[in-house]
């Protein structure tokens, strides 16, 4: 099965420039390394612009520490051009991972609105001053303890053999024993169909709330939308989205997602992506234990900016491959390359260290054998856990009509454990993370 998703291409943007009067600054002599950036900047001659909207002297000045600080492929991966990040989304387009590792800056451009950067791989980038002055401030370093003997929490991969985890709608709804069989497919196997499910919104909503109350986030609680982007995502487009995880931009992300198809008219595709996040980072594990650690200790921060009114954050930074502080397994992945934000906070050693994990990484999740590709069709739903299951879609035609919602991992986990355990024997254990020879019956270890 060929490998389906957004392959993003950044292509050059036209030879001649939308600004008048700008400086061109050859840089023959560019390289990535730190002492190659000093002859650039130096002894340059500057003729001032009366309609330029910098100072010159800082313009060159924190350009300078920029490049100095983060280096070529830092700033290519974070060009701010309406090709490499969306305009009204403000989410990623370049593919990072199509970036020459050893991209070098061939030109540099003072215009009046920004910096123009022509990089060795064609593309033409562009940063406001504003922007390079507050991401060339220098600031402490962000760094996580990694522990690369930490494994994943309990758990069972879906390799391609067998039928898929699937439950019964009508199951679901008549009693708690079907209920906690869902839950149980869901934990164990990181995702469940459900099928039989009416084609209506509000029976789809009453499957959601067997488990807990719909989060509600800026999306809304219960969706019910189409690629018309009425939000400021590209999920709301019809475009092919590569193996990611949801809201990492919050400071906790939604544990359990469901889609529903309702209906799909005029055209095809849309395949259903779905990558096991723990399979995929005990491979990495395998293959590179430095590897496996950077993405435990570098943090990365994210953001959601689409719409005029949202600009979330979470509340400081985090790694893409989190560690239970407790139990010391992996239980958390954060994986969004379309939502990362520029990083900062971190020098040329770490941020090569980190993208060349980032990269070895990216290479994993899209490894055929890694992804497991359906059709939805309507009636039946899908499920998933998002702490564990990376999910994206191949692009599609025609108009498609897509229910769902999420579920707060703590809502879940109360549901499940009580299902499981019973209510006395959870409050037996509450804050007792103990249990070595009987981890089975403690509520707690699962997380």
């Amino acid at each position: 099965m060929s490998v389906v998703g957004r392959r993003f291409v950044c292509r050059a943007l036209a030879s001649s420039s939308p600004f008048r009067r700008a400086k061109v600054v050859p840089c023959s002599r560019w390289t990535c390394a730190v002492s190659s950036i000093r002859p650039l900047f130096t002894g340059q001659s500057w003729t001032e612009n009366k309609t330029a909207k910098h100072d010159p002297k800082s313009a060159q000045q924190f350009s300078k520490d920029v490049f100095k600080k983060l280096g070529p492929f830092w700033l290519r991966d974070n060009c701010q051009c309406e090709k490499c990040h969306h305009p009204q989304t403000r989410q990623r387009e370049v593919d990072t991972f199509a970036i020459p590792p050893d991209i070098i800056i061939k030109k540099v451009i003072y215009a009046a609105e920004g910096l123009e950067v022509e990089f060795s791989d064609g593309h033409m980038g562009f940063y406001t001053y504003a922007w390079l002055k507050a991401n060339g401030t220098k600031k402490p370093n962000s760094v996580l303890r990694a522990d690369h003997t930490a494994k994943p929490r309990p758990y069972h991969p879906f390799t391609g053999t067998g039928p898929y985890p699937t439950v019964l709608y009508d199951d679901v709804m008549q009693d708690d024993k079907g209920l906690l069989q869902w839950l149980d497919k869901i934990y164990i196997y990181g995702f469940c169909f459900v099928i039989g499910v009416p084609v209506t919104t509000r029976d789809t909503e009453k499957l959601l709330e067997r488990i807990a109350f719909i989060r509600p986030t800026h999306y809304g609680g219960f969706w019910d939308f189409t690629s018309d982007m009425s939000f400021g995502d590209s999920a709301y487009t019809s475009q092919g989205l590569g193996a990611h995880t949801d809201t990492t931009y919050f400071t906790d992300p939604a544990r359990l997602q469901l889609f529903h198809l309702l209906s799909h008219t005029d055209g095809e595709g849309g395949a259903s992506l779905l990558v096991d996040g723990f399979r995929a980072a005990e491979t990495l594990q395998k293959e590179k234990k430095t590897h496996y650690a950077q993405l435990m200790r570098q943090s990365q921060p994210a953001h959601a900016s689409g719409n005029e009114n949202v600009c979330i954050q979470p509340i400081h930074e985090f790694p893409v491959l989190e560690i239970h502080p407790q139990l010391e397994q992996l239980y958390r992945i954060r994986w969004n390359n379309y939502d990362r934000a520029p990083k900062t906070n971190w020098g040329i050693k770490d941020l090569k260290q980190w993208y060349n994990a980032a990269r070895h990484w990216n290479e994993i999740i899209s490894r055929e054998k890694f992804q497991i590709w359906t059709q939805l069709e309507p009636g039946t739903a899908l499920i998933f856990d998002n702490w564990r299951m990376l999910h994206g879609r191949s692009e599609f035609t025609g108009k498609r009509r897509m229910c769902g919602g999420y579920i707060n991992n703590d809502d879940f986990l109360s549901q499940y454990r009580l299902l499981k355990f019973g209510r006395e024997h959870v409050l037996n254990n509450l804050g007792n993370w103990h249990g070595e020879g009987h981890k089975e019956a403690n509520p707690n270890f699962l997380i």
